[in-house]
Parts: C-alpha cells; sequence; structure tokens
C-alpha cells in the first residue's frame, strides 16, 4: 500500500472532494450543500446527509443574522472554541459561552439546575440578534423552548445539535414544533464539533 504525502493546504480541498465523491451526487439545495459536507467532514460520518433537519429558509435567515452581527450563544465551551471567532468579530458580532462564569456556577448550585438552564436564561440580557449552537445539553434546548414560550427569547436560529441518550431525541422534538427557524440533527448524534461547524459552515460563506 503507498501512501500519498499531502500538503497542508491540499489536505481539506482533498477531503472535500472525497466527501463530495461519496455523496454521489446529492445536491440538498438552498444553501445547504455547504453545511452538510463541513459537518461529514468534521465526523466523517456520511449519516448526516440524511439527519439534518433545517427549517424553511433557515440558511438564509442565520446568513442574514450573523451579518447583522448577531452574537453566537453556545452550551460548551468546546464549541465556543472550535468557532471561527476573528470572521465572527469582522461581522460585528460575537461567541459567547456563560457555562464556566462564576455566577452562573453560584447560581445553578443555589438553585439545584444545572447551568445550561441558568446560561440560557443569562443569555436572554445579550442586546440584539441571537443564534443558539447547542451541541452538548439537551437541557439548553428544553429551556431555549420555554423562553421562547414565555416571551423572554426571540432567537433568529437555533441549531440543535445534542448529543447522547437522555432527553436528547425529545428536545430536539421540542425545536421541530416550534416556530423558530432551526438547524437540528435527527436522533441521538451530534455534539459540539458539530455545532461549531454549521456556524463555521454559515460564516465561511460570507467570508468565502
Amino acid at each position: 500500500m503507498s501512501i500519498d504525502i499531502v500538503k497542508p493546504m491540499d489536505i481539506e480541498r482533498k477531503s472535500f472532494e472525497i466527501i463530495t465523491k461519496g455523496l454521489n451526487g446529492r445536491i440538498f439545495g438552498d444553501g445547504k450543500d455547504d453545511i452538510v459536507k463541513r459537518v461529514i467532514h468534521t465526523s466523517a460520518d456520511f449519516d448526516y446527509a440524511d439527519n439534518l433537519i433545517f427549517s424553511d429558509g433557515v440558511v438564509d435567515k442565520a446568513l442574514s443574522a450573523i451579518k447583522n452581527g448577531a452574537s453566537i450563544i453556545t452550551d460548551t465551551n468546546m464549541a465556543f472554541s472550535g468557532i471561527n471567532k476573528k470572521i465572527v468579530a469582522q461581522l460585528g458580532g460575537e461567541v459567547k459561552c456563560f457555562m464556566s462564569d462564576r455566577d452562573v456556577a453560584k447560581e445553578a448550585k443555589e438553585r439545584g439546575v444545572t447551568r445550561a438552564i441558568v446560561s440560557m436564561e443569562k443569555a436572554c440580557s445579550v442586546k440584539g440578534e441571537l443564534i443558539f449552537a447547542i451541541g452538548n445539553a439537551p437541557t439548553a434546548l428544553i429551556w431555549i423552548d420555554k423562553l421562547i414560550k414565555e416571551k423572554k427569547l426571540n432567537p433568529k436560529v437555533v441549531i440543535g445539535v445534542p448529543v447522547g441518550f437522555v432527553n436528547v431525541i425529545e428536545s430536539k422534538e421540542l425545536i421541530l414544533k416550534s416556530s423558530v427557524p432551526y438547524i437540528i440533527s435527527k436522533g441521538n448524534k451530534g455534539g459540539s464539533n458539530i455545532a461549531a461547524a454549521i456556524v463555521n459552515a454559515l460564516i465561511y460563506k460570507i467570508k468565502r
């Protein structure tokens, strides 16, 4: 077996060529192709070609919000770290994660709730347009839905891709049934890396 040594700048290009070939000519339309391919690139999992669900017009709505300087709220520092914050800042926005904030930890302990709940409540105080990128905590999605119904939050887009087994599918179903624009991964698959990949695919569309 021979192994070709690929130059660093060619690795991503070659990877996307392999992904495109693996999709056998499938086209997702409405700006979804780049997102699906970047998620597959991040995960090496072609199942995402079938289990990413997009509400009508969500890509355009997300791009509009990002161009308007939307803040992107994540539920983990891993997702926060994975998003290209330099480009978001160039577009007038900011990436925020409250999970490690001392006030969040203190309040969560006092109330006997998860930090994800307190973090989503804290996001209500962020001014301007909001996009949520949730890759780990189904409780975050559950609370986003609750805060929307209470008219305390009005996100432009919710990216809901928590991974796991407890309340994961149920939390995604709440968002699917809501009126908020969404990008959701069906089933148990997802993760902070997937949330970050979706955000990056969107911002790269703008700063291509």
